[in-house]
């Protein structure tokens, strides 16, 4: 609810505080007199679009606060709870306009973004005029309000259409992945045969290049190394190395312990020299190669490296390579199978989808055969029982929230044709269509502030009396506020204010006073007779204020 409404220096008004109550709020005023202004100040603090001059000439910037009751369980606590604004018992919403064209908005003190003050608007406020788009006159919001009268529940519709849109992604994903492999078939095919013929293993490149440059060398080096090892043999070091140890054994027992060093010393030396040996002639039995071995090794070595260059990758990673090519091929050759699978999951995904579909396409017939009979209850004391309102259900593009279009349309007459109700009804028809749409879709109420802006213009007497008790009753344990121009619905409101122009020192001021009773009976008497008040007219508003 809304507790009240302060603004600063906006349009024509320099100072202003309302205080508002619950039930029926009532603002008249002449022509002109700056009711309006008060919806573009709500309009200001609340985000809604609307002019950009709104800052009272000669000052630096205006300011409009406004502050709702915050009840627990309120919609609007989850809005400040995600924009990180501490809710308390009430909402302090304020927001300042430059005359520069800078705007500024806090909640309760906190600074927040234009796009936080609309979300909570969503939930603390609804507005209706004859010029109202925002819900009743637009049809792409009626299948809305239509499910909301009902009161079924769609989230598992809603449920069901995300799973068979992330079926279809899937089939999709999966069929464009085969698509791509199939493109390179061939190519896979032909890397992963090669690959596999020639079976590169990992270091092999390595020890193929060491074994070509020591084939390639054995010519040149296998000449000294085979007379290196003759030196070392028999008839060479080694057979005198063991001449000479003997000749030492020999003359050892004469030497006094001379000969034991150098004789240890020459038995080391020759294990190393035998070593040395072993050494020598294992490089010479590899030296000892085949041509063909070496054009072998050779060929293998060029094949590999030319696989690596062909694929860009090193050599040592052509087996790992090998594995991810193989991988690409198993799966274009299981797709088959992988898709036939994706798509009973799409089938099945979309015949749940559809199931439910058609049985809230069904709930929804019965609600808008519901809906019709309750605006038929309502029109009546509206003193439009010859009017017909009828809630079309046809089917529509499937969607989270269903297969069907709803529409609201009127026929203004027996056997007029029917059409949008935007585009039939005329200017007060239209007025108390949205009323009786309005009462019958309320339902108990949903915390918001509702306000009625001139919704009563064009209509009077009898018709006029009917739409200020519809407001009544709907503004039973709720709040709402109405602009008008109807005494008749001005002596049903709970609280009345007056909406008046002076001029102050040469500058023209709008401002608003809350009437007493006695203040209340001048001012319908005036909205009954005009500018000059009879004591007849004093009749009738008393008559209209205890009716």
């Amino acid at each position: 609810m809304l507790i009240s409404l302060d603004i600063r220096d906006i349009l024509i008004i320099d100072r202003l505080s309302l205080e508002l109550g619950p039930g029926l709020n009532v603002l008249t005023g002449e022509t002109g007199a700056g009711k309006s202004i008060l919806l573009d100040a709500l309009g200001m603090v609340l985000g809604w679009k609307g002019r950009a001059d709104l800052v009272r000439q000669g000052a630096e910037k205006g300011e409009v606060t406004a502050v709702f009751d915050l009840p627990p369980g309120h919609p609007a606590r989850a809005v400040l709870d995600e924009a990180g604004v501490d809710p308390g018992d009430e909402l302090i919403l304020r927001r300042a306009a430059h005359a520069d064209g800078r705007r500024q908005a806090w909640a309760n003190d906190r600074r927040v973004s234009a796009e936080v003050l609309r979300g909570l608007s969503e939930t603390l406020v609804e507005l209706h005029g004859q010029h109202d788009d925002r819900g009743l006159l637009n049809p792409r919001g009626h299948r809305a309000l239509l499910d909301a009268f009902a009161g079924y529940d769609l989230s598992p519709l809603r449920s069901l259409w995300t799973a068979q849109r992330q079926a279809r992604e899937a089939l999709a994903a999966a069929e464009a992945q085969i698509a791509r492999a199939r493109s390179e078939e061939d190519f896979l095919r032909h890397a992963v045969e090669e690959l596999d013929k020639l079976a590169p293993q990992p270091g092999e490149e390595a020890q193929l290049d060491a074994k070509r440059r020591l084939m390639q060398a054995a010519g040149r080096i296998r000449e000294d190394v085979a007379r290196a090892l003759a030196a070392l043999s028999d008839e060479g070091a080694e057979g005198r190395m063991r001449d000479a140890s003997r000749w030492l054994e020999g003359a050892a027992d004469r030497a006094g312990g001379r000969l034991e060093e150098p004789l240890a010393a020459l038995s080391r030396a020759m294990i190393e020299l035998s070593e040395a040996q072993a050494g020598v002639e294992s490089c010479l039995e590899a030296l000892d190669f085949n041509p063909a071995e070496l054009e072998a090794a050779e060929e293998r070595l060029f094949a590999i490296r030319a696989l690596a260059r062909k694929h860009g990758v090193a050599p040592d990673d052509l087996a790992t390579h090998a594995g991810g090519l193989r991988a690409r091929l198993e799966a274009l050759d299981a797709g088959e199978a992988g898709l036939g699978r994706l798509a009973g999951a799409l089938t099945a995904a979309e015949a749940d989808y559809t199931l439910e579909a058609g049985r809230i396409g069904a709930l929804r017939r019965a609600a808008a055969e519901r809906l019709d009979a309750a605006m038929a209850a309502e029109l009546a004391p509206l003193k439009m029982e010859r009017a017909v309102f009828r809630s079309v259900v046809a089917p529509g593009e499937p969607g989270p929230e269903g297969r069907d279009q709803v529409t609201f349309t009127v026929a203004t007459n027996p056997g007029a044709p029917s059409g949008p109700l935007n585009r039939i009804a005329s200017g007060g028809e239209l007025s108390r269509f949205l009323l009786a749409l309005k009462v019958c879709l309320t339902g108990g109420g949903q915390g918001l502030t509702m306000i009625f802006d001139e919704i009563d213009r064009g209509v009077g007497g009898a018709t006029a009396d009917a739409v200020g008790r519809r407001l009544q009753a709907l503004a039973l344990g709720a709040q709402v506020l109405v602009v008008t121009h109807s005494p008749q619905v001005a002596a049903l409101g709970r609280h009345h204010w007056r909406v008046q122009k002076a001029v102050v020192d040469e500058v023209t001021l709008s401002t608003v006073v809350p009437l007493s009773e006695r203040e209340r009976v001048e001012e319908i008497a005036r909205m009954i007779s005009g500018d000059r008040v009879t004591d007849a007219a004093r009749e009738a508003a008393r008559a209209l204020i205890g009716a």
